[in-house]
């Protein structure tokens, strides 16, 4: 259930990014293709006003397709309609009138030519491999020559297009930190045990929940880092932990501590105390605690060069983790980390690199100082570099992920 929980939550950050984007670009005048739940294929699917409603199949955050992202450019019909003129050539002069139309940079000759090619190719003996990319041809060259295209509005409403998808994200973390403290969000750690976790030392030297550790080697622990510090600083050696249990002074051990990933561990999860305030306080301290993971992570980026900012990165696989095991503590616990992750999304997706939204907005400015638009061919060539880059990312994420639930 709590797996369930922590996947649901990130896929609505993801869902909630795009509506952001879908909301901005109806009220600047770019009105959207798709909006769909999960991504395509759809499941189901329904047709208002122009825009295509849908479940997709792929049950994961959501999808939308803004029109005309790019310039429409002569290749782009040579290509996709390369097929389907090999196959009917009675397309070809159909197809080159438009194709002239965009070399000399008349749109307005090639929206007036667009007609006559949809005829021509409606009546066309195509494969359904020949005719599926014709006709994506033809919606994309509709997209790309009409009004409301992306590439064709003014360089304010296409960052602002851009940018409200993880602009929602940014509001979402500080609206789930502001109810976690409005509800009581937990705050320091103490030394009673919460859980114990199964197949752990903890749980063979006989530590339980409700637990006091006073204790650790025959040395005072009054507070949690001195519990952690005594713990980690173990090495693998045995320790003794003292407890009070049900008011009485109990002595467990020794023991071997673990090595959990990168460091030394017995096992358990322990207490936290409770922080709740008014209005004003959990709206300071919701945007005190964004700004202070903003700066940490920005700092954090150009670590990733190196092997120890390497080993700190997470992938889907640790970030639900880190989710169901926030959700099994408690609710405002599970607010704030979901917040944060809806603050790590928005960063990330605001890293310069295509075909990030950070990437868009960046030609976007660069677009808007030339005075014209870049060709897909350059979007492609750069895209191609960020996606390499991301799932380089991902890979090291996953390898980590791995590694920590392996306990290697």
């Amino acid at each position: 259930m709590n797996i369930a929980i922590a996947i649901l939550g990130l896929a609505i950050l993801i869902l909630l990014h795009e509506a952001g984007h879908f909301f901005v670009a109806r009220a600047v005048g770019m009105s959207p293709r798709r909006f769909y739940l999960g991504f395509p294929p759809a499941l189901v699917k329904v047709r208002r006003k122009g825009i295509e409603y849908g479940i997709g199949a792929i049950p994961l955050g959501g999808y939308v397709k803004i029109p005309g992202m790019h310039r429409p450019a002569p290749s782009d019909v040579d290509v996709q309609l390369g097929p389907a003129i090999k196959e009917d050539p009675r397309l070809f002069p159909k197809a080159a009138r438009v194709e002239r139309a965009l070399e000399s940079g008349d749109l307005a000759a090639a929206r007036d030519s667009l007609p006559e090619l949809e005829r021509a190719v409606a009546v066309a003996e195509l494969t359904p491999a020949a005719a599926r990319a014709a006709e994506r041809c033809l919606t994309e060259l509709r997209d790309g020559l009409g009004d409301d295209a992306y590439w064709r509005q003014s360089t304010g409403k296409r960052i602002a297009v851009i940018f409200a998808g993880p602009g929602t994200n940014i509001l979402i973390a500080i609206a789930l930190l502001f109810v976690a403290y409005l509800i009581g969000a937990p705050g320091k750690t103490n030394t009673t045990v919460k859980r114990v976790e199964t197949n752990t030392p903890a749980q063979a030297v006989g530590l339980r929940p409700g637990d006091t550790i006073v204790e650790v080697n025959n040395r005072p622990t009054p507070n949690f880092d001195a519990v952690s510090a005594a713990i980690r600083g173990s090495k693998g050696k045995p320790i003794k932990v003292t407890i009070l249990r049900r008011g009485q002074a109990e002595t467990l051990g020794p023991v071997r501590t673990k090595k959990i990933g990168d460091r030394y561990a017995l096992g358990f999860e322990p207490g936290w105390e409770t922080q709740q305030y008014g209005v004003l306080g959990a709206l300071e301290h919701s945007l005190g605690d964004n700004w202070r993971a903003t700066k940490a992570t920005v700092t954090f980026l150009p670590r990733l060069v190196t092997n120890s900012g390497r080993k700190q990165v997470s992938g889907p696989i640790g970030i639900g983790d880190v989710s169901q095991r926030a959700v099994s503590v408690s609710f405002p616990l599970y607010l704030e980390i979901l917040g944060l992750i809806s603050l790590s999304l928005a960063i990330l997706n605001l890293l310069p690199l295509l075909p990030l939204d950070g990437g868009h907005i960046l030609f976007s400015i660069v677009e808007g100082l030339r005075g014209r638009a870049v060709g897909r061919e350059v979007y492609e060539r750069v895209s191609a570099i960020g996606i390499a880059l991301f799932l380089v990312l991902m890979f090291v994420g996953l390898s980590n992920d791995i590694t920590r639930l392996g306990g290697g």
